[in-house]
C-alpha cells in the first residue's frame, strides 16, 4: 500500500524538523493517530533499489612531508588520513561512501 504524496511530504517534514510527532501533528493540526498510521505504512514500505555505482580514481604518486594519505576525488573532495591507517578500516569507509 503506498502512500499518497501528501502524507509521504508530511512525514519527510516531520523527519527532518526536529519536532516530536505530537509536537508536529499539533502545529499542522493533524490528527496524531492518522499521522501515526501513515508513519507505519511509510515504514513498511520496501526500501527502493539504489543502483550501485564506481566512482573513477585516479591513483598518483606524490610526496608528502605530512605523512599523511590524501584521497581527491573528481568532485573537488579531499580526504586526508594518517599513513598508519588500517586498510580494513579505509575499505569500511569507503564502502560507506559508495
Amino acid at each position: 500500500m503506498a502512500l499518497p504524496t501528501d502524507p509521504q511530504k508530511h512525514i519527510e517534514t516531520w523527519q527532518s524538523s526536529g519536532l516530536s510527532q505530537v509536537a508536529y501533528c499539533r502545529q499542522h493540526k493533524l490528527n496524531s493517530k492518522t499521522f501515526a498510521n501513515w508513519l507505519r505504512v511509510y515504514r513498511s514500505q520496501p526500501v527502493a533499489a539504489v543502483a550501485s555505482t564506481l566512482i573513477p580514481v585516479e591513483i598518483k604518486l606524490e610526496p608528502s612531508s605530512l605523512g599523511s594519505l590524501c584521497l581527491r576525488c573528481p568532485q573537488g573532495h579531499t580526504l586526508e588520513l594518517p599513513t598508519e591507517i588500517s586498510p580494513q578500516w579505509l575499505g569500511k569507509l569507503l564502502k560507506c561512501l559508495d
